[in-house]
């Protein structure tokens, strides 16, 4: 009998042991978890990914610093040391981060990024979800739904004529959700302010009544979520979260060009959303009847609220958008330095850019006068572009013997591919364009496939015999081109 318990007892503590080896191969390490160090691990392994899509001097300066500092419910919190660096990776580098976390984590992730001092508190570092801890309270206060940035308010925002209506609608659209103006479309060129008025009506609305679900998202994210949703047969889940809010925010709606399926579900979640009296706001770079490749019913549906052009900011608006940011980048910039700004830069995002090159070579808390924003400006002073975009798709055109529809259009055959991108890296790098500008002329391509393009090819440029020798080629004959 008593030989029978211990043969009992070592059977149960070998299947104990083999349930916890299954265990952590299944969890990821769960019997030895230490969230510190899994995340360390998790980010390195991003990082690593990253390292080969961005330039060196890139990578050093903006990313190597940073630390992945909380994962919890498929939020990701990337800490920064400077409130700059966290700006600028934000900005340009959100989709390139976004796409690496969720193919190692195969998830849908969110991120928040922060400056050192203002992450999360070091109690709730770490935490990687339901498998490891409880779900705690953290107050009566809900937290701030994902993708809004907190700093982009009404606030914040410097209005004059040129976007006056615009945020008169978003005003009154946030204080009768649903009522007035449903949808509201916003639209104009890039860096006119549509981003930071939709972000203010999420923050305005979350503000005065956290009980509302906003939802807000990028077309790029919407339409990768309906293409998982489709694959994975889990339509039914996608369509209870964006039937289900109070505000849904989309925007860059023009991405939405040529995209059946996604129209459909759009078109879909729109009337449910105006059925049940829920507000819906969309941004785009052009009004809805401009938008190529949409359904007319969609269309229609575009256009059933108020639609507002916000125009491109006038001299006034970009000196006080100067010193309104200014602010935020701990820069002192005086009246008189702003206004020779905001004379010779009339983009927002370059108005930003500027702030952004003026607060890394200026220290903090320093008054700024016009002689330093002159020596700056001439600093950086782009070099003039001298080709037009139409020349360098012709002469690509031509070299590669394809067609300018073959070139912007969705095929992605291998000589295809491989021609576009030495296009988008040409118009990047000779014609000056923005990588939003290239995007549109491409096909209505997103930016950051554009930046990902350019930055392919600038390496294979020093990397390769072949293609250091097409892009010679091809800018001879640009400058053969310009010279006639």
């Amino acid at each position: 009998m008593l030989i029978h318990a211990n043969i009992s007892n070592i059977s149960i503590t070998c299947l104990f042991l083999i349930s916890f080896r299954y265990l952590d191969r299944k969890l990821s390490t769960f019997v030895y978890f230490n969230p510190a160090i899994y995340m360390n691990d998790i980010w390195k392994q991003v990082l690593e990914e990253l390292e080969l899509e961005v330039s060196k001097p890139i990578f050093l300066s903006f990313f190597k610093p940073t630390s992945l500092v909380s994962l919890e419910n498929s939020i990701a919190v990337i800490d920064s040391p400077t409130h700059i660096t966290s700006e600028y990776i934000e900005k340009r580098y959100y989709s390139l981060i976004k796409r690496a976390l969720d193919k190692k984590l195969s998830q849908n992730i969110s991120i928040v990024f922060t400056s050192s001092g203002t992450s999360a508190p070091k109690s709730q570092r770490g935490i990687v979800g339901p498998l490891f801890v409880k779900d705690i309270e953290r107050g009566s206060k809900k937290s701030r739904p994902p993708r809004i940035r907190p700093d982009y308010t009404f606030e914040s925002l410097a209005v004059s004529d040129s976007n006056q209506l615009a945020y008169t609608a978003a005003v009154t659209v946030t204080s009768s959700p649903g009522e007035k103006y449903n949808p509201l479309f916003l639209y104009g060129t890039v860096g006119v302010g549509k981003t930071h008025l939709l972000n203010a009506i999420a923050n305005r609305a979350y503000d005065e009544n956290q009980n509302f679900k906003l939802l807000y998202l990028t077309t790029e994210e919407f339409t990768n979520e309906v293409v998982e949703a489709i694959k994975d047969r889990t339509t039914a889940s996608l369509r209870k979260k964006f039937r289900n809010v109070d505000i849904l925010l989309l925007d860059d709606i023009q991405f939405l060009t040529g995209k059946e399926k996604v129209q459909e579900e759009l078109f879909h979640t729109f009337n449910t959303l105006i059925d049940k009296g829920k507000q819906i706001v969309f941004s785009s770079d052009r009004p809805p009847h401009d938008i190529r490749k949409i359904e007319k019913r969609l269309e229609s549906r575009l256009e059933g609220g108020l639609a507002v052009d916000i125009e491109p900011p006038d001299f006034e608006l970009r000196t006080a958008i100067l010193l309104i940011k200014s602010k935020k980048y701990g820069l002192s910039l005086a009246l008189d330095a702003a206004k020779i700004v905001a004379e010779k830069i009339e983009d927002t995002r370059a108005l930003e850019g500027f702030l952004l090159r003026l607060a890394s070579v200026s220290e903090k808390g320093t008054a700024i006068g016009p002689e330093h924003v002159i020596s700056v400006l001439r600093k950086n002073k782009p070099s003039p572009a001298v080709l037009h975009s139409d020349t360098i798709v012709s002469t690509i055109c031509s070299y590669f013997n394809i067609k300018p529809t073959q070139l912007k259009g969705e095929r992605r055959n291998s000589y295809l591919v491989g021609p576009r991108h030495i296009c988008m890296f040409l118009l990047k790098e000779e014609a000056g364009l923005t990588f939003v500008e290239i995007g549109n002329l491409m096909g209505g391509r997103d930016h950051s496939t554009v930046m990902h393009a350019v930055e392919k090819i600038g390496k294979l440029a020093l990397s390769s015999n072949k293609y250091r020798e097409e892009i010679m080629f091809i800018k001879k004959k640009l400058k053969e081109e310009v010279a006639q």
